[in-house]
């Protein structure tokens, strides 16, 4: 199958974060056995979603494994032009679709080098890794990682992580994860506001602590100018509460995210919210006994990363792609979760972020074909001893 073909047929699952990708990725298993190529299954606990791994070439360590997910952000709300989830080229040089670039356009490459792939002379192994519920956390990478260092005899050294770069090789990228703090006030009447708790007062102090300690980390210097922004950011995008202007709210929340830079502590700076929240708590009990402040994660954090600029992993990009311009992003992945795990990451990947997440999705056609020059460039080296010597 051609890499367009591929990629319409992933397109084609719709299959949401938090959903069942059973049936992709069912497809995906079904599609690599066609090579003779044996397939491991990483079901969660509910066994209605699982990641998928698989290796090509010999058993042996210093191989790498290229890693996508198989999930995709929804399409309602937005307005598509074309369906989503019918592959679409409108002869202008590009393919609309969601998933087209975030990332289904990388897993077809990786799938449509495989005739080539497993005729290959392999000194060392290529592994495919694909996941569930990337959009969402991040959440199945750690298990997915795991699975497959212990599956194997041997130990992979890198993982290339095919999120949409436009092919620059990215070497780092903040840490997030998301939280929502709930207030628990006491109702009254308005004109008793120095009587009562507001939680939607005490919910808009927390934030602008959050605001005050971003600050903070800003003017003690804790700068990466790598990064844009080049500091660690606390932002609050969503805050309820309340019934009426003249009740005073016994219920408010807050969502908010934390992004930090890899040299910034997350476990310290909520650590340090959560001693603020506590203290606040102590301060306004004598007003209400039943005054409270709770935090949860949306998800669990995401790692930042940060490979170093003469890794060799670096190296081995820049001896099989043309673009050797590396950089950093905001954005989190699944790289920060291998690079935890001791295998040199970076990521690399076919069209352009700035169309992920978007109505009207696309990946251009030369992106697909220049990556798969990338993948057939790492064939080739991973057939030669140089692999061995050099890296």
């Amino acid at each position: 199958m051609t890499t367009e073909a591929i990629l319409s047929k992933l397109v084609s699952f719709p299959v949401l974060g938090g959903e069942s990708n059973l049936s992709i990725i069912h497809w995906i298993k079904t599609y690599i056995e066609s090579f003779d190529i044996a397939c491991t299954l990483v079901p969660n606990k509910e066994g209605n979603k699982a990641s998928l791994h698989c290796r090509i070439g010999p058993s042996a360590s210093g191989g790498i494994i290229l890693s996508g997910h198989t999930d995709v952000v929804p399409v309602k709300g937005q307005d598509w032009e074309t369906n989503p989830f019918i592959l679409t080229d409108k002869n202008d040089g590009k393919l609309y679709g969601r998933g087209s670039c975030d990332m289904k356009g990388f897993v077809a490459c990786c799938l449509s080098v495989l005739p080539r792939l497993v005729k290959a002379d392999l000194k060392k192994p290529i592994y495919f890794a694909f996941s569930y519920d990337e959009e969402i956390g991040c959440l199945a990478a750690p298990e997915l990682i795991a699975h497959l260092l212990n599956h194997y005899p041997e130990t992979p050294k890198y993982a290339i992580i095919g999120e949409p770069t436009l092919l620059q090789p990215i070497i780092g990228h903040k840490g997030i994860c998301l939280y929502t703090t709930k207030v628990n006030g006491s109702a009254g009447h308005s004109s008793g506001i120095r009587k009562e708790v507001s939680a939607i007062h005490e919910a808009a102090r927390l934030i602008l602590w959050l605001e005050n300690k971003m600050n903070v980390l800003v003017d003690s210097g804790n700068i990466d100018n790598r990064f844009t922004p080049p500091h660690s950011s606390l932002h609050t995008g969503i805050i309820h509460g309340g019934i009426a202007p003249n009740v005073i709210a016994d219920k408010a929340y807050f969502s908010w995210d934390a992004r930090v830079i890899p040299n910034d502590n997350l476990a310290e700076i909520i650590n340090e919210f959560t001693t603020h929240c506590n203290k606040r708590i102590e301060e306004l009990k004598p007003i209400f006994p039943n005054f409270k402040i709770e935090t949860e994660e949306i998800h669990p954090p995401v790692s930042s990363f940060l490979t170093n600029e003469d890794a060799d992993i670096v190296k081995l990009m820049g001896e099989i792609n043309s673009n050797t311009n590396i950089d950093t992003v905001a954005y989190a992945s699944e790289a920060g979760q291998f690079n935890e795990a001791g295998l040199q990451s970076i990521v690399c990947g076919p069209g352009s972020i700035d169309q992920a997440h978007r109505a009207n999705e696309f990946i251009n056609n030369d992106q697909l074909t220049n990556y798969n020059e990338i993948l057939n460039n790492l064939i080739s080296l991973f057939s030669t001893e140089k692999i061995i010597s050099d890296f």
